[in-house]
């Protein structure tokens, strides 16, 4: 049952500007309210070999199997549509940016949108240049026609948080400053920049977004969030009823937090949750640069709940905000379904695109 649906209309925020766009937020159970259990659930599985991690008495983890990775390519034959090559943006910290930029723009004088992307990966695992990340990004950057920019960030436990918000606040004001690379130069509008990110990626895409905005940085339009990684000391519902989920359990969710949070914190740190403390008080700075928030999930992900509870929070406090959440399918499906990646592009360049016409 819908909570509510304005499909093929106009939705009239309290600032009266008219944002032509499919909005539907679906009722999920128990998406109402966050539950405390009657008792701690105990994981009986350990959540470490089910991620293929070694725990190091140093603090640190190995990580027995490398993912794929993808090369870029900045001048592939005729027949690719989308031109990817590698940027350094600190070398001594291992953090660069891999550019996505369409052929076609080539033949334009127009820009296009700039979304800078951050991967997800629990904020333990995955590069920039992971195969699967490296086909989103390439995939979004033709089908939605803007250009990507995906940052590489340090990973958790070596790197804890909040030091991949830091990175990612130092690719952002180097991609704002950089008058270097002819790509950025010539085919970016730096009027219609986006943060996007998917479960990690969405929570550093957030949380640096805040932290940008308190600087007073100037050149973002809005959020994309892609089923962000958030999460609170209380079960939610959700939480619950998929807590053996195949492919984001309990345990394994509580594990990314305990490797990736700052040593003696709890799961309502603002790092995690952005509903409690002084989280909700961070969204003045998103109102005061009119800023349009995106937030995608599905029903079939351990983490919907939170994502629906941030979007009425959201909601409440005067945000500009989407949310569109589908039944059905899983945490991180865009990743490994083509065709859920497509439709994601499709709602995302619909949101890019109405508040294009909005200000032009």
């Amino acid at each position: 049952m819908p909570l509510f649906s304005l499909l093929n209309s106009k939705c009239f925020w309290r600032s009266s500007i008219a944002f032509a766009f499919s909005l539907t937020i679906l009722q999920i159970a128990n998406s109402s309210s966050l539950q405390t259990p009657p008792s701690p659930i105990q994981c009986n599985q350990n959540p470490y070999k089910q991620l293929n991690l070694i725990l190091n008495p140093s603090g640190t983890v190995t990580r027995p199997n490398k993912p794929p990775e993808s090369p870029p390519a900045p001048d592939p034959p005729l027949s690719i549509p989308v031109l990817s090559k590698d940027l350094i943006i600190n070398q001594s910290k291992g953090i660069w940016v891999r550019i996505y930029l369409p052929r076609e723009a080539l033949d334009h004088r127009s820009k296009l949108p700039l979304i800078v992307f951050f991967h997800g990966g629990g904020f333990i695992f995955l590069s920039a240049a992971s195969t699967i990340f490296h086909n989103f990004c390439f995939n979004m950057a033709n089908d939605v026609t803007a250009v990507i920019a995906s940052v590489e960030y340090r990973l958790a436990p070596e790197h804890r948080l909040p030091v991949a918000y830091e990175d990612a606040v130092e690719a952002l004001h180097w991609i704002r400053t950089n008058q270097e690379d002819d790509w950025l130069r010539n085919h970016v509008d730096y009027s219609n920049v986006f943060l996007m990110g998917s479960s990690a990626g969405g929570n550093i895409a957030y949380n640096a977004g805040v932290r940008v905005a308190e600087d007073n940085y100037d050149q973002i339009r809005g959020l994309l969030l892609v089923q962000p990684f958030f999460g609170g000391t209380n079960r939610t519902g959700s939480e619950l009823r998929l807590a053996n989920n195949t492919h984001l359990n309990l345990c394994v969710n509580d594990a990314l937090w305990e490797l990736s949070l700052p040593i003696g914190v709890d799961r309502d740190h603002e790092y995690c949750n952005p509903t409690v403390g002084i989280g909700p008080e961070r969204f003045e700075f998103i109102i005061r640069h009119g800023w349009w928030v995106l937030v995608t999930g599905c029903g079939g992900d351990p983490l919907v709940d939170r994502q629906v509870q941030l979007v009425r929070m959201m909601q409440k406090e005067g945000v500009r905000v989407v949310g569109h959440f589908t039944p059905g399918d899983y945490h991180g499906v865009q990743d490994d379904d083509p065709l859920k990646a497509k439709e994601l592009y499709g709602v995302i360049k619909t949101f890019i695109s109405a508040l294009h016409a909005q200000y032009y």
